[in-house]
């Protein structure tokens, strides 16, 4: 219903210049686990990813993810570097306070295709690894708030062909009853960017 509304409603072109759309930066500095968790496949996912695929949006905590089989170790370790446990979240894992006082949300995954994305990861601006545009687009199609589909909009709207291609593969063998939905994203992002 969301995608049929927005279908109905989107215009072309945004109120942003393009080469803003283009951008890619890394003006919020986050915590780098990669000392911590050495050893431990692990990625930034959430809003702060995103960024290495679209214009940066401001959050206020730090997404991973990890897969469930790896949860007690990461646990452990973050508290020997002073990490603070702060809540249990609802989808599988635990929010953290860093020693600086950031906010890193651990999220906990069993998905079949985790350990696929665990071994093709990216880096952002700041050098994090981040998943891959198909995955990380695969994972907010999952979440299916607002924003993580206007996330997922975006982030095909600035992408290649390819890259859609790639993308609409994975849906195809990860979640096929989204194919739809998938090419609804991709129209609209397209629309925003100007290309639609």
């Amino acid at each position: 219903m969301f995608l049929e509304m927005a279908g109905r409603r989107a215009q072309p072109g945004t109120g942003s210049a393009r080469i803003f759309l283009e951008a890619r930066t890394a003006m919020t500095r986050w915590p780098d686990l990669t000392p911590i968790l050495t050893g431990i496949p692990w990625a930034v996912v959430g809003a702060v990813a995103t960024r290495a695929y679209m214009p940066e949006r401001t959050t206020q905590d730090l997404d991973i993810l990890v897969h469930a089989s790896d949860q007690e170790e990461v646990r452990v370790r973050l508290q020997r570097a002073g990490f603070l446990q702060v809540q249990a979240l609802a989808i599988g894992g635990m929010t953290w306070r860093s020693p600086s006082g950031a906010l890193v949300d651990v999220i906990e995954s069993r998905a079949a295709w985790v350990p696929e994305a665990l071994q093709s990861l990216k880096q952002d601006r700041q050098g994090l690894p981040v998943f891959d545009l198909p995955y990380l687009v695969l994972m907010k199609v999952e979440a299916g708030r607002a924003q993580d589909l206007a996330d997922a909009a975006r982030m095909l709207g600035a992408a290649s062909e390819d890259r859609c291609q790639e993308t609409r593969e994975l849906f195809g063998r990860s979640l096929p009853d989204a194919l739809d939905d998938l090419e609804s994203l991709i129209a609209l992002g397209r629309l925003e960017m100007g290309s639609g």
